[in-house]
C-alpha cells in the first residue's frame, strides 16, 4: 500500500514539476487573481535600438512599470510574489510603438455613448494590432475625441495614449478634402491665432497643427498661412511648452513654418522634389522632426497613372533621405485615420528604402519619446511604462515583422493578442536555474 501511495505522488510531482517548466521554471508564489502583475518568458528582448539582443530574457512587470530585465537564468532573487506570465519564446520584445500621426475620423462617431466592445474593436483594428500603445491625433473633432480618451484613460476601453492637437488653418483656406460646412478656425490676425491656440489648450489639448498650406482642389492656388500668423500660434503654445505641427502643401507653406518656428513636419512635400539647402540647414538648426508619411502618396493618389505616382513617392523618400542624412529626427507616422488602409506595413517599407530596421525602430520608439520628453516611455528598462510589443518574427530578417505583432501591452495590460491564448497563472516552483 506504502509503494502504491509513494508511486502516486511521485507521478503527480513529477507531472506538477513539467507543468511548471513550461510555464517558465520560475520561482514565484502566485495568487492566479493578482492581475497587478505580468511576466513575459524566454523572449528576446532588444532595449533600445542600439542594445544588443538580450536572449531568453525576462521581464518583469508590476504596477504598469517594468521592474526588471534580464536573462532567465541571472534572475533569482528579488522577483515578483505573484503575477500572470505570457510565454514568449521565439519571439522578439521592444518598447510599444509611437504613431505620431493619426486622426480619429471615420468610425469614431459619438465617442462618448457608443458601445465600449465597439470602441475596443475598432480601436484593435486600426491601432492596438500594430503595436501602437501612443499616437498624436493631429485633428478631428475636439469633443468627440477628448470623450474617446476619457474612456480610454478610465480604464473602460483597452487602447493607446492619445495626445491631441487642435487644428489651424490660413485664412479663406478651406481645404478642398474637408466638407465645405465643416466649420474651421481661420485666424485673419496674429491676435486670433493666439487666441485659437490659447482656447485649444484651455480644452486641454497636448499640441497645435498649422495647416500652413490648404490644398483647394486641382488647378486651384494653394493657400498658405502667413508667417506672422504662424509664429503667433507657435509662440503661445510654446509658453505653455505644447509643439506645433505643420502641414505645408508648397515651398512657401513649409518656409512660412520654418520661419514662425514650427516644432514638427507632419509631411515630407512630394511636389517640391527636395528640400533646399537653407531648409535643410534651418530644419536641423531649430531641432525639427519629420513625419514622412510616405504611403500616403501612393493612398490618396490611386487610379493616378503610376509614373505620377512614383514620382510622389520618390520625391518623398528623397525628402527623408536628405534630411536623416544631416542628423534629422524622424518620427513613424502614417496618416491612418484620414484613410482606411490600417495595416503600417506600406510605410515600412517605403521607410525601408531610406533607414535600417534599427533606425525604423528609432522612429517607433526613441526618437518620439525624447523629442517630445516622455522620459518614461520608448525603451525595456527598469523604471520605465510597461508599454511593449511582442513580435513574431524579427524586423532585421523582414522590416514587414515590425506588423506582425503577438502582443500589444500599455501599462502592463494587454491590449491586443493575436495569439488568443490567455495569460498563465505563474505556479509555485523551486526550479529557477542555478
Amino acid at each position: 500500500m506504502a509503494t502504491r501511495v509513494y508511486e502516486s505522488m511521485n507521478r503527480i510531482g513529477k507531472s506538477l514539476l513539467a507543468l511548471t517548466l513550461v510555464l517558465g521554471s520560475l520561482s514565484l508564489a502566485v495568487s492566479a487573481g493578482d492581475n497587478d502583475s505580468l511576466v513575459l518568458v524566454g523572449g528576446t528582448v532588444y532595449a533600445s535600438p542600439s542594445a544588443p539582443a538580450l536572449t531568453d530574457a525576462v521581464v518583469f512587470i508590476s504596477g504598469g512599470k517594468i521592474e526588471r530585465v534580464g536573462n532567465r537564468r541571472e534572475l533569482k532573487a528579488g522577483l515578483p510574489k505573484s503575477g500572470r506570465v505570457i510565454d514568449c519564446s521565439g519571439k522578439f520584445i521592444f518598447a510599444a510603438y509611437w504613431n505620431s500621426h493619426v486622426h480619429f475620423e471615420t468610425g469614431w462617431q459619438d465617442a462618448a455613448n457608443a458601445p465600449a466592445a465597439k470602441l475596443e474593436a475598432h480601436m484593435q483594428e486600426m491601432l492596438s494590432r500594430w503595436g501602437f500603445t501612443t499616437v498624436w491625433d493631429l485633428s478631428s473633432n475636439v469633443a468627440n475625441t477628448l470623450a474617446l480618451r476619457r474612456r480610454i484613460e478610465s480604464g473602460e476601453v483597452p487602447g493607446p495614449r492619445i495626445l491631441m492637437a487642435g487644428a489651424i488653418f490660413p485664412a479663406n483656406g478651406h481645404p478642398a478634402f474637408l466638407p465645405p460646412e465643416m466649420q474651421l478656425l481661420e485666424p485673419a490676425t496674429p491676435a486670433e491665432a493666439t487666441l485659437y491656440v490659447t482656447d485649444y489648450l484651455k480644452q486641454g489639448l497636448d499640441g497645435i497643427k498649422l495647416f500652413t498650406g490648404a490644398y483647394m482642389g486641382n488647378s486651384k492656388p494653394v493657400v498658405n498661412m502667413d508667417a506672422a500668423i504662424v509664429k503667433a500660434a507657435v509662440d503661445m503654445a510654446h509658453t505653455q511648452g505644447r509643439p506645433v505641427f505643420t502641414h505645408p502643401q508648397n515651398r512657401a507653406g513649409l518656409d512660412n513654418a520654418l520661419a514662425g518656428g514650427v516644432d514638427v513636419l507632419a509631411h515630407t512635400v512630394p511636389s517640391e522634389q527636395m528640400y533646399t539647402a537653407d531648409e535643410l540647414a534651418r530644419m536641423t538648426r531649430q531641432h525639427v522632426a519629420l513625419i514622412p508619411t510616405l504611403s500616403l502618396w501612393s493612398i490618396v493618389m490611386q487610379g493616378a497613372p503610376q509614373d505620377v505616382v512614383d514620382k510622389l513617392v520618390n520625391a518623398g523618400e528623397m525628402e527623408l533621405k536628405q534630411y536623416f542624412a544631416v542628423g534629422g529626427t524622424i518620427l513613424f507616422g502614417t496618416d491612418v485615420g484620414f484613410y482606411t488602409e490600417y495595416d503600417p506595413t506600406r510605410e515600412l517599407e517605403d521607410m525601408k528604402t531610406v533607414l535600417s530596421w534599427n533606425e525604423i525602430l528609432a522612429s517607433l520608439t526613441t526618437n518620439p519619446s525624447e523629442f517630445f520628453k516622455a522620459t518614461t516611455q520608448g525603451r525595456v528598462e527598469k523604471g520605465m511604462e510597461a508599454d511593449l510589443v511582442v513580435l513574431d518574427g524579427h524586423p532585421a530578417a523582414d522590416v514587414r515583422n515590425f506588423a506582425k505583432v503577438a502582443y500589444t501591452i500599455r501599462a502592463g495590460k494587454v491590449i491586443y493578442n493575436s495569439t488568443q491564448k490567455p495569460e498563465q497563472p505563474i505556479l509555485p516552483s523551486s526550479a529557477l536555474p542555478r
